[in-house]
């Protein structure tokens, strides 16, 4: 049976310490799927499209990753794309605390599925989307946490 992970997050934007899961996890699986999640309560800072495009650019290298977009709930996706493994990083014991709860009520409504938790990278345990959003609101440089290539535009 093919090992299928699904990594999902809005990816908004992409930044290091995300590609450094993926790339992480590649051993482990025959498959990642990088899934954008459309959540229609949050307005994303980058366009679906830049985000695709990113993530695309940066794993084009890699035919064992999957990029792709889903709406409504990851186990629900997850169930579509056959994929038996949740694929998260853990930052914070907060994360931990956080993603502990989701991954147990992932488990009750799709039981075959097992939450993946891969530690960051110890220089990447402060980075995060949200972080490097507020660097750009604040004319800030955010070259040095994101993949190569990407190009805010």
């Amino acid at each position: 049976m093919e090992k299928i992970a699904v990594f999902p997050g809005s990816f908004d934007p992409i930044t290091r310490g995300h590609e450094s899961i993926i790339r992480r996890a590649l051993p482990i699986f025959d498959m990642v799927i990088v899934a954008i999640g459309e959540n229609s309560g949050k307005k994303p800072y980058f366009t679906l499209n830049q985000r695709l495009e990113w993530l695309e650019m940066i794993f084009s290298d890699e035919p064992t990753v999957k990029i792709s977009t889903f709406t409504g709930l990851t186990v629900d996706f997850c169930r579509k794309e056959k994929a038996d493994f949740i694929l998260r990083g853990l930052r914070t014991a907060a994360d931990f605390e956080f993603e502990r709860g989701i991954g147990q009520m992932n488990k009750m409504m799709y039981p075959d599925l097992e939450t993946v938790f891969l530690l960051c990278e110890p220089q990447y345990a402060s980075l995060s989307s949200s972080i490097v959003r507020d660097i750009i609101r604040n004319g800030g440089d955010v070259k040095q946490f994101l993949p190569e290539g990407v190009d805010l535009g």
